[in-house]
């Protein structure tokens, strides 16, 4: 008896650790993706980006600041040989030399610039326009990254579906397989048409072994793409595929071309490139900036200054820049000539992109359609044929045949009504509204 409970209470354990081992999820589409923007590392990766541009854009703000260096020495002299020349008159007479041993210096300088032939308001425009640019690179990101999400999900949604069905199919094969086993027994059916029914179970086995393996697969690949636990079951919500409104479906390009981020990322690194032209053309001009300081000096039994101040302008001219800059304005002409075709190219890409979205949405309908008519008379055709096999006016083959064919437009009309929601935010994300149909909130 104390075995037999040992081994009971083992049993209870073991059924415990597997129940953890294999934590069930339900997941709606939504949090999936929301559960990707917090956790992609693409995601991060852009977020750090644009930080950084952000501290860039704030570090060339600073330099509107002045410029303030404070110093400070403190030295020792020996045997220092002063000669001090007296100018007057009224001595000529050598007179003894002080004993300089030490020297103290403290200085403040301020530097505050006033003119650098606009480069510094040009280049806060450089990186006030990059660093929007690499905001929107970072919205471009989240809209890829959502996609990604959309497709794993109806990808998985698709794999339980097939499981579900195949499941179905093999009961019944099985079922099939045992009546044609007791009518073969009493001789009413030949052996041939039992071996028929066995093969297609055998067939089932595999489809359905297959399709286990395909769910599997997706399912860890899910999780992976979530940073979930590899053991979790993902239990999908079904009224994210059928009910929901499928609203602002775009008819052409014009959306993308005012929402797209990676477009509107590339115009603002043109906007930047011709700020850098500006930047670049600064160096003919000289620089002027207010300067200023407070000196204070102690060398021993020489002199001491205290609180000598001192204030003005000062300009500097680099003369070589007249030659020398003409090839940095060139250089940054043509920055700005690379990017204007790297939009014009862009924005091609786009309109094909969407054109293409709007046709696979609309060929999404129509299959849709297609298929659920398929389904009708699939499963019409199935039952005729079994009443027709049952009074024995249809053979083993038809109806096998028949079972099949409709076992293939149950499983085409689920994948089909998956693609039209997969498709519809494929098209969202082609014309750049996927972020705020998640609402994402503001970077």
């Amino acid at each position: 008896m104390k075995a037999r409970k040992l081994l009971l209470l083992g049993i209870v354990f073991l059924g415990i650790i597997s129940a953890k081992a294999q934590q069930k999820k339900n997941l709606s589409l939504n949090d999936a993706v929301h559960l990707a923007w917090e956790k992609s590392n693409e995601v991060n990766l852009a977020n750090a980006k644009v930080a950084t541009k952000k501290h860039e854009l704030q570090s060339v703000k600073n330099n509107i600041y002045p410029e303030v260096k404070a110093s400070a020495q403190y030295q020792r002299l020996t045997k220092a040989t002063v000669n001090l020349k007296n100018n007057s008159a009224e001595s000529e007479s050598d007179t003894k030399a002080p004993n300089v041993d030490q020297l103290v210096l403290g200085q403040i300088n301020a530097s505050l610039p006033i003119f650098s032939g606009f480069k510094l308001k040009n280049s806060i425009k450089v990186s006030d326009n990059l660093y929007q640019a690499e905001t929107a690179n970072a919205l471009q990101t989240k809209e890829e990254t959502a996609m990604k999400a959309i497709n794993y999900y109806a990808a998985l949604y698709k794999a339980q579906k097939t499981v579900e069905l195949l499941n179905e199919n093999y009961k019944s094969a099985q079922q099939r397989v045992k009546d044609f086993t007791e009518l073969e027994k009493n001789e009413i059916v030949p052996k041939n048409d039992l071996l028929k029914t066995q093969l297609q179970l055998s067939k089932v086995q595999l489809s359905l072994d297959q399709a286990k393996s395909n769910l599997n697969v997706i399912n860890y690949e899910l999780t992976n793409f979530l940073k979930l636990d590899p053991k979790t079951i993902i239990e999908i919500k079904e009224s994210d595929f059928y009910n929901f409104e499928m609203n602002n479906i775009p008819a052409d390009e014009n959306p993308a071309l005012e929402n797209r981020k990676d477009l509107e990322a590339i115009r603002l690194q043109e906007k930047a490139s011709e700020a850098n032209i500006k930047v670049a053309r600064s160096g003919y001009y000289p620089s002027l900036s207010l300067i200023g300081g407070y000196t204070t000096l102690d060398l021993k039994n020489v002199v001491m200054v205290q609180n000598a101040m001192n204030f003005g302008v000062g300009i500097s001219y680099n003369l070589s820049n007249i030659f020398k800059n003409a090839t940095e304005v060139k250089v940054a002409k043509s920055q700005a000539k690379e990017l204007q075709a790297s939009e014009m190219m862009l924005t091609d890409y786009i309109k094909i992109q969407v054109q293409k979205a709007i046709e696979d949405y609309d060929l999404a309908i129509k299959q849709k359609e297609v298929y659920a008519l398929a389904v009708e008379q699939a499963s019409e055709n199935y039952r005729i044929l079994k009443d027709k096999y049952d009074n024995g006016l249809a053979d083993t083959n038809d109806l096998l045949e028949a079972d099949v064919e409709q076992l293939s437009a149950k499983i085409n009309n689920t994948v089909a009504k998956a693609d039209v929601t997969q498709k519809y935010y494929n098209l969202l994300a082609a014309t750049g509204q996927l972020n705020q149909t998640f609402k994402l909130s503001k970077i």
